[in-house]
Order: structure tokens, then C-alpha cells, then sequence
């Protein structure tokens, strides 16, 4: 199903996108601390999902028409919380400001009792899309099988490691869950190098499909392709669906590009040969996505 998206909203989500990591650069540079690469790689995705396809109200997000979004891989919450900030669930300034400090509602993982806006209290990876199962089938027996709300579950590649994961996805196509959605952030990195170095995940949509699952592969970049193949999950009623979606890890920024060094470090806070002095991380990585926005829009034209 051809999704045609008019050129100013297009154009929106490209902005968007641009400042969810314009955003979650200044936080981690706050903070010290924190995941630069899964963020940045997973900005567009998050845009679209804020922006233009989850059913959600930031005025009242216990609304009980809301879509569910549970993130699993709680590592990558900077872009979770830029793009909420963002939508209007809390202050931009704010979260620049307290992301990782004691006290404050945007912790290093996401929490509830900190931050009540946010589905899940997470973090333990493979344990995500097990919440996303179990909310799937609470509001299939609560409100049958149309009821017009999914369950959306985002999932990093390196988790397929846990096996608790594939109990969850048997599960899920076991009962035909329609309502759920994962998207799979498949970025081939992990903390300790490559995934495919690490622990294989090929043939990975083959897996997928013998648990039972709609399975859908995607340009994670592409804002076109992005809602498309959502919508075609969403259109998916007798099975749950799975979006592998291919990201650049460190999106945005040359230097962090597709460099697992980039997993779990903030602009600042590293010393590698060949990467800018750590003194000039932070404004250069910010240098380059304040000029990427043009970039992205032209070649859209």
C-alpha cells in the first residue's frame, strides 16, 4: 500500500527528526554519559511514530485510546525522551538539562515511577516485547480482536541474543496477535563489536516467519517506507508483525557512523585514534546535524 506523503509533512518529520538529535546530542553532553549511536540511528522511526502514526495524546497520556509503545532496548531512551519532549509529554529544556541525574524523570532507562508518561519501566533486554505480548493479549480479551488500538514493540537486533525474546515471539504468533507491531532496530552493532561477529542473528526474517510473524524488511531512514510498511502491519490481522528495520547506527554524525565504539558513549567521551579531539565532539557532532536538514529535504525533491 503507496503511502504519498504531501511535501510539507514530508518535510516536517525530516525537522523533526533533525531536532529529536539535535536534542539528545545536548542531553548526552549534559549528562556525560549515556548512548550516542542507537539514538541517533533510530531518530527517523521514533519522528514518524510521534509525529504522524501513533494514536496518542501528550495532554493526556493515560487517554485510553492511546497506541502502547514499549521500549525494550531502555539503553536507547535519548531519542525515546527527545522525541517525547518534543510531542509535548515534558520540556525540552528540561531533559537537556537532567538526563541520568538523580531524581530526575528521564533516567537512564526509562521509569514509570519517574516518569509516568512512559509505557514500561525497562531495561533487562529481551523482556520488552514479553510487556508488548502480554498488553496484546490483555486488550485483545478486554476488546476483541478490532478494536483499533496496536501494541508497539521496539526491539534492538543484539537482544535476539536473549532467548526469552523467542519465547515471547512464539507466543505472540501462536495467538494471532494481530495488534502487535515490533520494529527491529537493525543497526549490526552491540556494545562489544558487530552482531554478526558476536553471536550470528542471519538468516534473521526467516526466523521471524517460522514463529508465525508478518515480516517486513525496511529502509529505517525513509520516512515513505517507514509509514508504508506500518500501515501494511497495521492491515495484518492475522498474525503479528515484525519490521526489520536497517539503520546506520550514529546517524548524523560522521565520525560516530557505523562504529560500535559509539554504542554506549557520549559526544566527549572518547579518546580513539582517528576520532576529533574530545573537547570538539559535542559541537561538531551539533555543527553537523544543524546543517543536515537542508541535506535530507533536497534529496526528497
Amino acid at each position: 500500500m503507496k503511502v504519498h506523503l504531501h511535501e510539507k509533512d514530508l518535510r516536517m518529520l525530516e525537522e523533526k527528526a533533525n531536532e529529536i538529535r539535535q536534542t539528545l546530542i545536548e542531553a548526552l553532553i549534559g549528562a556525560g554519559s549515556g548512548h550516542s549511536a542507537g539514538p541517533l540511528g533510530m531518530a527517523d522511526i521514533f519522528a514518524a511514530l510521534f509525529f504522524y502514526i501513533l494514536r496518542h495524546d501528550p495532554k493526556n497520556p493515560a487517554w485510553e485510546e492511546r497506541d502502547r509503545l514499549v521500549l525494550s532496548n531502555g539503553h536507547i531512551c535519548p531519542v525515546l525522551y527527545s522525541a517525547m519532549a518534543h510531542a509535548g509529554y515534558a520540556s525540552v529544556e528540561e531533559y537537556k538539562k537532567t538526563l541520568r541525574k538523580f531524581g530526575t524523570k528521564f533516567q537512564g532507562h526509562p521509569h514509570r515511577q519517574y516518569f509516568g508518561a512512559v509505557e514500561t519501566s525497562s531495561g533487562p533486554l529481551g523482556s520488552g516485547l514479553s510487556q508488548a505480548v502480554g498488553m496484546a493479549l490483555a486488550d485483545r480479551m478486554d476488546r476483541g480482536r478490532s478494536s483499533g488500538r496496536f501494541i508497539y514493540a521496539l526491539l534492538s537486533d543484539a537482544e535476539e541474543d536473549a532467548g526469552n525474546l523467542w519465547e515471547a515471539a512464539m507466543l505472540a504468533g501462536k495467538e494471532k496477535l494481530g495488534n502487535l507491531i515490533a520494529v527491529v532496530d537493525r543497526n549490526n552493532i552491540q556494545i562489544d563489536g558487530y552482531t554478526e561477529d558476536i553471536m550470528p542473528l542471519e538468516p534473521l526474517r526467516q526466523k521471524w516467519e517460522a514463529f508465525n510473524w508478518h515480516v517486513q524488511e525496511i529502509d529505517g531512514h525513509n520516512f515513505l517506507d517507514i509509514i508504508e510498511h506500518i500501515n501494511e502491519a497495521k492491515a495484518v490481522f492475522s498474525k503479528p508483525s515484525v519490521i526489520l528495520a536497517h539503520t546506520i547506527p550514529g546517524k548524523g554524525v560522521s565520525f560516530m557512523e557505523r562504529d560500535f565504539k559509539w554504542h554506549g558513549t557520549p559526544p566527549g567521551a572518547s579518546d580513539m585514534p582517528g576520532e576529533p579531539p574530545k573537547g570538539e565532539q559535542g559541537r561538531l557532532a551539533l555543527e553537523e546535524l544543524r546543517t543536515l536538514g537542508g541535506r535530507i529535504i533536497s534529496e526528497h525533491q
